[in-house]
């Protein structure tokens, strides 16, 4: 009997552990009302937390601005804010430029700022759970100081915007649909209608809640409820592996919020997800961080990480912070000295740090997490983790944290400048030209250098750093060429930087750089793996299709969907019958991607550029008509559908060169209306980057931009002065310098054009056809030596 009853106990345990949820059953949503009840601890931690009050109605329990009638000031407009009862309203300059009241329907953040959000374009088609197009107001309360305060672009600090500008409140750069929403929402769907212009946004949670990292619980409750003894012998507890024993399960769930993203590969990212299967981190841009990878602009915290040798030992996030509140464990040096149990006067004492115990510098977040402050008021740390290098910084006009922290003192040549707020503005201005703070600055680096060698020497590991090579690159410097190949393929360094160093070898044409494109393509982190094949197109013929066709089939989606745009302009011949399908699935899977961001000019301008390449020209004057209907100001869509149009006017020109003489026709006359709307939008465009380079006139691009306009448009003299000061700010880019030898050509200024290709050659010597160029130049500048 007993030996019975254990065998039908064990049957049926048998029988338990075996069932289980059906394979094709799909998690859904269900709230954090479902988790409470059994992690009730958790759910006391998250109350009150960052994620907890990301965004909420606005109501008097959520509004912490002062809204008694207060008053705020900017560059001419004063708005006024004010309640109705439990509504809270903004009296401010309105889309059309007049002041109006406008209600505050959400709340955007908690501390240390908070932001205020306008609903507009709502009406009887959206539904009743449904969000319209949602507007930021840059009319911000700061929750430390309590006061209201007006948040400028980062770049426009001192100038009032017009309404029509982007990055007016009411433009498309302060939308929370496009902008904000996805990070601060739980389960967002954007439901952006591309014909009418119009959001229908949803969520499942108003804020960040449990399933935004978890992911969608409706299985793992189900499991939770059931009577059985196991979990789910194929699901296990069917949440996100978050404790798994790769640590960058719980990064990248983290990461899908807390990074600079360069554009979105796919919809539905769920926790556990692969990041790159959905999404596309920045590399190192000189824009968005300082050729040592310190943190510039707004960047998120991840592309950091990646930087630190944190994370190459498999340090997660949640070592340092706790995953509910989010704050971290500790407040003191325990954060570091919990895990790094070296006797205490190693690092926790002043043999270590130099300084007071109870000053700012004997704490390690100082020196090896520097803050800087964005948004006025909102100070992040560098999450890199690394040794302060006050010496770079004397050499090549980095950040440190020696000199963020004793920029305070008052030295002798100290520059004023009141608008100079911080440390970061400091670097700025340097970088931007400012010659006294740059010289100032430099001073006090090579202080604090000398004291950090004073105290510990000079370390080979310290000597050599990525940052002097990144710095010569884009400075033009062509001898640094095998320095970025050994950088690239230095599977020492981190991700990131390996990737930044295949973006800067893209000005390179040597076999050198081209094999390293090739071991890129090969490379085990992701990122790498796709800029390589992103950068593919400067390979010619058969070759980027042979290289290419290794990563078609990529197990990431970003280096797929890269790799099939990198192929796109190839004719269909070109393309094996294996690589065929590959190549159109991978293709689908990248115009998907640029779909999800219909709301965003890029989009439109990638999707138009990608139809040209696949000779596909309505679809591509489509694109780029959606793009200007989204924002009329933008540079880039006019530039690309006037070249469309013209190439247009010239095969209907070759289609009607049979017609006699003087004989008008139809398509002559549809030429001659294509030809006004192209001389239109070169017009339009010409104000727009003579805009843009007045605001950013040591910005060598952005000079280019604006002389290439100014010779489309018929201003050949103007557009000379312009790109010789293009070439002056970037002597070693071939592409401005061989513009503008070609402008000198046109004027028949063939002693400046010889000297101007002489440059072009010396920069690129093995380029055959700018030695073809050079002897073409010199016999149109002396005619007597030509050849008889």
């Amino acid at each position: 009997m007993a030996a019975g009853l254990l065998c039908i106990t064990c049957a049926a345990l048998v029988l338990d552990w075996w069932s289980g949820i059906p394979q094709d059953a799909v998690a859904v949503y269900v709230g954090r009302a479902s988790c409470i009840s059994c992690h009730q601890s958790q759910a006391t931690h998250f109350a009150g937390s960052h994620h907890d009050l990301a965004m909420d109605h606005a109501r008097p329990g959520t509004v912490l601005g002062d809204f008694e009638n207060a008053e705020l000031t900017h560059l001419g407009v004063t708005s006024r804010m004010f309640r109705r009862g439990d509504q809270f309203y903004v009296n401010t300059e309105g889309p059309d430029g007049k002041k109006a009241d406008f209600e505050v329907k959400y709340v955007l953040g908690v501390e240390p700022l908070q932001q205020y959000m306008v609903e507009f374009d709502r009406s009887e088609k959206v539904a009743k759970d449904a969000i319209a197009r949602l507007q930021v107001l840059r009319l911000c309360w700061d929750t430390t100081e309590r006061r209201w305060f007006y948040l400028p672009p980062p770049d426009v600090q001192d100038e009032k915007l017009s309404p029509d500008d982007a990055l007016h409140w009411t433009g498309i750069t302060m939308r929370w649909n496009t902008s904000c929403a996805d990070c601060h929402s739980t389960n967002l769907q954007k439901n952006y209608d591309v014909t009418t212009a119009t959001y229908q946004t949803t969520y499942s949670e108003i804020d960040v809640s449990c399933e935004a990292c978890h992911g969608p619980g409706s299985l793992h409750v189900q499991l939770a409820n059931a009577s059985s003894f196991f979990w789910d012998r194929t699901r296990g507890y069917a949440l996100a592996p978050l404790k798994s024993a790769r640590s960058e399960i719980e990064i990248d769930t983290c990461a899908r919020c807390h990074t600079r993203r360069q554009r979105v590969v796919h919809a539905g990212f769920r926790a556990g997800a692969e990041f790159y299967d959905f999404f596309n981190n920045a590399t190192l841009d000189p824009l968005l961080y300082h050729a040592d990878g310190q943190i510039r602009d707004e960047v998120y915290v991840h592309g950091s990480f990646l930087q630190s040798k944190m994370f190459q030992k498999g340090i997660r996030c949640t070592d340092c912070h706790d995953p509910h509140s989010l704050k971290p464990k500790y407040n003191d040096n325990r954060l570091c000295t919990s895990c790094h149990q070296h006797p205490a006067s190693k690092y926790d004492g002043p043999r270590h740090h130099q300084h007071r115990g109870d000053s700012p510098g004997a704490r390690c977040v100082e020196c090896h997490m520097p803050e800087t402050t964005y948004m006025k008021v909102d100070p992040r740390r560098d999450h890199s983790l690394r040794v302060p290098r006050p010496d770079l910084s004397a050499r090549l006009g980095t950040p440190n944290a020696c000199s963020r922290c004793h920029l305070k003192d008052a030295r002798p040549g100290k520059p004023v400048r009141k608008q100079l707020v911080d440390y970061g503005a400091w670097v700025r201005a340097a970088q931007d030209g400012d010659q006294e703070v740059k010289d100032y600055l430099r001073r006090l680096d090579q202080w604090a250098a000398e004291y950090f060698q004073k105290w510990y020497g000079v370390k080979d590991d310290l000597d050599v750093h990525y940052a002097t090579t990144i710095t010569r690159a884009r400075a033009g410097d062509l001898r640094v060429e095998l320095e970025l190949v050994r950088l690239a393929t230095d599977r020492k360094q981190p991700g990131i930087v390996r990737a930044t160093a295949l973006t800067e070898l893209g000005q390179f044409e040597s076999a050198d750089a081209v094999q390293a494109f090739r071991l890129g393509l090969r490379d085990p982190d992701p990122q790498v793996r796709s800029v390589a094949a992103g950068l593919a197109p400067r390979f010619s013929g058969q070759r980027r299709v042979t290289d290419l066709a290794s990563v078609l089939d990529d197990p990431r989606r970003l280096v797929r969907t890269e790799a099939a745009r990198a192929l796109s302009d190839v004719p269909p011949h070109r393309l094996s019958a294996r690589l065929k399908p590959l190549f159109e699935t991978a293709l689908r899977e990248y115009q998907d991607g640029l779909k999800l961001e219909s709301d965003r000019v890029g989009a439109h301008l990638m999707l138009g550029i990608l139809h040209e390449n696949q000779r596909q020209w309505e679809d591509a004057r489509r694109d780029y008509e959606r793009a200007l209907r989204l924002d009329p100001t933008v540079t880039g869509p006019r530039a690309h559908l006037a070249d469309l149009l013209e190439r247009n006017v010239q095969s209907i020109e070759r289609a009607d060169s049979s017609s006699a003489a003087g004989v008008v026709t139809g398509e002559n006359i549809r030429a001659k209306q294509i030809l006004r709307r192209v001389a239109q939008l070169r017009r339009e465009e010409l104000e727009l980057y003579a805009r843009d380079a007045s605001l950013l006139p040591n910005n060598a691009a952005l000079q280019y931009r604006w002389g290439s306009s100014l010779y489309l448009n018929g201003q050949v003299e103007e557009a000379t002065t312009v790109l010789e000061r293009t070439v002056e700010l970037a002597p070693r880019n071939p592409q401005y310098v061989l513009f503008l030898t070609l402008i000198y050509q046109k004027q028949q200024r063939f002693q400046e054009a010889v000297a101007s290709v002489n440059k072009l050659v010396t920069l690129r010597p093995g380029n055959a056809s700018y030695r073809q160029l050079q002897r073409e130049l010199r016999q149109q500048a002396n005619p007597s030596q030509r050849n008889p």
